[in-house]
């Protein structure tokens, strides 16, 4: 398996799509517009950063980053979606997304990560709820941060647009 950084072709954003699509199909908490919303954050030049998974020369993971902000400070990356084809679930291809685009992030200089997403599975990543991290409309356990470089801020998240539904 390699990761590497998505080409924005529009062949692989149709299979990126796709993927997207199939990797949230049987997923207990989504909303079905996961494809649609990568494709927002593309649209709009908020997608930062996008990495792929690809094993035999087919695509079967994918991470997307935006730019955050936390109670208005700057340098934060919201992560998602995180999307792993369902066939390959459970095989460690979502961990090596996401320690890629955390390592990535680190590069770049980046505060630190933030995401809505289920504590059991992103502890193992160092993401923790932090009750002082508000996003409107999420119970604050999901709300899940990640500082790469000091303390995380206080306040209200910000996240891009397009994230919304």
């Amino acid at each position: 398996m390699i990761i590497r950084s998505e080409t924005g072709t529009a062949a692989e954003n149709a299979a990126l799509a796709a993927l997207v699509t199939r990797a949230f199909a049987t997923a207990p908490v989504a909303s079905g517009t996961e494809a649609e919303v990568l494709a927002r954050l593309r649209a709009s030049g908020a997608l930062s950063l996008s990495l792929v998974a690809e094993a035999d020369g087919q695509l079967v993971g994918q991470i997307a980053a935006s730019a955050a902000t936390i109670g208005g400070a700057a340098g934060w990356a919201c992560l998602g979606p995180l999307a792993v084809a369902p066939e390959v679930q459970g095989g460690g291809v979502g961990s090596a997304l996401m320690r890629a685009a955390l390592d990535r992030l680190a590069v770049r200089g980046a505060a630190g990560a933030v995401l809505v997403g289920e504590p059991a599975y992103y502890r193992r990543f160092g993401f923790v709820a932090d009750p002082a991290v508000v996003l409107a409309g999420v119970p604050a356990r999901y709300v899940l941060v990640k500082p790469l470089a000091g303390p995380a801020p206080a306040g209200a998240l910000v996240c891009a647009p397009a994230l919304m539904p």
